[in-house]
């Protein structure tokens, strides 16, 4: 259901009540959709148990030695010459 910003506002209750037994309650503002009201249950199955960022990359491959000593034998020097 569509719900415009105000009646929302004014019956929230309502609104919280039909996202958790008929499903997500679209809000719009002037017109246009704004957000969307969804019960605890229908945001846990859309975000899922995945990972965050930092999960996801620590997840990752463990560091190849093998890997660690061809970026210890890179040069020891600067890209270019310094000007003086």
């Amino acid at each position: 259901m569509d719900w415009h910003l105000q009646d929302a506002k004014n019956q929230f209750s309502k609104v919280v009540q039909k996202a958790r037994t008929e499903g997500p309650q679209m809000v719009t503002l002037r017109g246009a959709r704004a957000v969307v009201i969804l019960s605890a249950e229908d945001y846990d199955a859309l975000t899922g148990n995945r990972p965050n960022i930092v999960e996801d990359l620590l997840s990752g491959p463990a560091w190849d030695d093998a890997f660690a000593d061809t970026v210890d034998r890179r040069e020891k020097r600067p890209s270019r010459e310094p000007e003086l």
